[in-house]
């Protein structure tokens, strides 16, 4: 199994619907984990794969969100544009943030 496999296994999700996810992994498992899904609603402007970007692996809360708040402030200095935050439910939501580059194109701080 290949590190992405194991993340997509990791997520839940059932090996026949791995073609419809990946996930790009730091060898060293130092940097970031990129995550890609297919959506089933249109898009209307240039995006043709949806990211989420795992910037607070492991956290939850007050302090997963502090550090996808500070994520969000980082990129926003880069050209970034916060779109809206989600909140932490406790149950099936943990939390994130939408953001768009600077052509439009949205990503999710997760």
């Amino acid at each position: 199994m290949t590190r992405g496999e194991a993340a997509l296994s990791s997520l839940g999700i059932p090996e026949s619907e791995w073609n419809s996810r990946s996930a790009i992994v730091d060898r060293a498992d130092v940097g970031p984990r990129g995550f890609f899904q297919r959506v089933p609603e249109a898009k209307a402007g240039k995006n043709r794969v949806h990211l989420d970007i795992r910037v607070a692996p492991e956290m939850s809360g007050d302090e997963r969100m502090a550090a996808l708040e500070s994520e969000a402030a980082r990129l926003a200095k880069g050209g970034a544009t916060r779109r809206w935050r989600v909140e932490p439910d406790g149950a099936m939501e943990n939390g994130f943030i939408v953001m768009a580059d600077p052509e439009g194109n949205e990503f999710c701080l997760d």
